[in-house]
């Protein structure tokens, strides 16, 4: 019975998603036909189908821009995010010198950089890139160094007794344990990633979900510009899904049940 009642909730978990989401857009269409709500102020779920397959070219075409530009400065935000987690987790000197810097700078405005990265680098793939690196790379960082600071003394003590040096400490112990950490800062991160893609598209590319997002407002194709949204929020969620995958299946250990 505990079995089964186990099987049945863990179901219920699955579809309880897709249940929710169900009933959201229901409740969105059925707003929008009770309230005669015009497509240029709120358009209905169902326009915005329409509007993905009447624009469906065009819309995986700008998907493919923002998709591997975010992918490319995820993929750096994750070598620097790692070294520079391993750098602070490993000193306390290093931990207590760089965090209150590397906090002041998340506390910027990335759209900001967006200006100054057109300077450096020009309109295009550049700025989008870095800005996905500058908003994604500091939760990697932090998670990284709080599961290597964390490591408990006693068993680090223990381990140099039986004659490891530090890097052994660290290698075989330490990052073992701060890849939980890892993974749930990747599911954080990738989300970050593309918010940070979007925004540089907005204002510096010619191309891309972000792009298309300020052509179709100008031109007061609402529901299109809502269909980019959905594209981002998919691609998102798709990422997230696979890291949430590759966090079960490599630290199995680390979770109950």
């Amino acid at each position: 019975m505990t079995t089964m009642s186990s099987l049945q909730a863990k179901r219920v978990q699955r579809v309880a998603p897709w249940i929710l989401l169900g009933a959201c857009l229901l409740l969105w269409q059925g707003a929008c036909l009770v309230f005669d709500v015009s497509d240029f102020i709120l358009p209905s779920p169902s326009s915005i189908v329409t509007s993905m397959v009447e624009y469906g070219g065009v819309i995986a075409g700008h998907a493919w821009r923002t998709f591997w530009t975010t992918m490319v400065g995820f993929a750096v935000a994750i070598v620097v995010g790692v070294v520079l987690g391993m750098l602070m987790g490993s000193s306390r000197l290093a931990y207590a010198a760089t965090y209150p810097l590397m906090t002041a700078f998340n506390a910027l405005p990335k759209a900001a950089f967006v200006p100054i990265l057109v300077v450096w680098f020009g309109l295009g793939a550049g700025p989008a890139i870095l800005t996905a690196f500058l908003i994604s790379f500091f939760p990697i960082m932090v998670n990284i160094a709080t599961g290597l600071a964390t490591l408990e003394p006693e068993l680090e003590d223990v381990l140099r007794v039986l004659g490891a040096k530090r890097r052994d400490v660290l290698l075989k112990v330490g990052l073992p344990r701060a890849l939980p950490f890892f993974f749930a800062s990747l599911k954080v991160a990738i989300t970050l990633a593309f918010v940070g893609t979007t925004v540089s598209e907005m204002n510096a590319a010619n191309e891309g979900i972000g792009y298309l997002l300020v052509s179709a407002g100008s031109a007061m194709k609402m529901p299109l510009a809502f269909a980019g949204l959905v594209v981002i929020a998919v691609m998102a969620m798709v990422m997230y899904e696979l890291f949430a995958v590759l966090e079960k299946r490599m630290t199995g250990w680390a979770h109950r049940g």
